[in-house]
């Protein structure tokens, strides 16, 4: 009665008792594989959709032209404060001109201002989220390299897996650091000791 009990239970290849609990509970580690997977797709296209292109003499000589406007615009308006106090009247001829242009043209000015430091503001965001997904592309490569240099460290009793046993872990590092009988005998015969 035992025997057809657990067999019906545990027969055929199945757990009732697994299959009962995840009907109420996730299963953790199929969680996080289907989690892991998600983020690696994830990062996978951020990195495709962002994917660094190199730039010619070109690209390189229009983004220098672009990064003059603000540093101008900045020193240029410095540049008529002290104008207007070394200078009062000749700042004051100027300042006259400035206000005869009529309305609609400060409206395209200011458009063409803003189309310019907005649509920049978008490349430049554009390119920060490029940076950063080809960082995060490379953080598996990174992680990986981190535990193989840990390994690699004179201090790690990596040669016998002592698991969480630290008194274990601690006599295999004392082991190490002690000197070699059998090496310190063949030095001692080589040197004539």
């Amino acid at each position: 009665m035992i025997q057809t009990f657990l067999s019906l239970v545990f027969g055929g290849g199945r757990n009732a008792v697994v299959e009962t609990a995840e009907a109420f509970r996730v299963n953790a580690e199929k969680s996080d594989e289907r989690a892991a997977e998600l983020q690696g797709a994830a990062l996978a296209q951020l990195a495709a959709e962002f994917k660094a292109e190199r730039k010619g003499w070109y690209d390189r000589f229009i983004d220098g032209l672009n990064r003059v406007p603000r540093p101008a615009m900045a020193l240029g308006t410095l540049g008529l404060f002290v104008a207007a106090m070394v200078d009062p009247i000749w700042f004051s001829e100027r300042m006259q001109g400035i206000a005869l242009v009529p309305e609609p043209l400060w409206w395209l000015l200011g458009a063409i201002v803003s189309f310019y430091f907005g649509a920049r503001h978008q490349a430049k965001g554009q390119e920060f989220h490029r940076s950063i997904a080809a960082t995060m592309a490379r953080t598996p490569q990174v992680v990986g390299n981190l535990k193989s240099l840990r390994a690699l460290e004179a201090g790690s009793a990596g040669v016998a897996d002592t698991g969480h046993d630290a008194g274990l872990s601690l006599q295999v590092q004392q082991a190490d650091s002690e000197p070699n009988a059998a090496l310190r005998e063949w030095q001692d015969a080589s040197h004539g000791r």
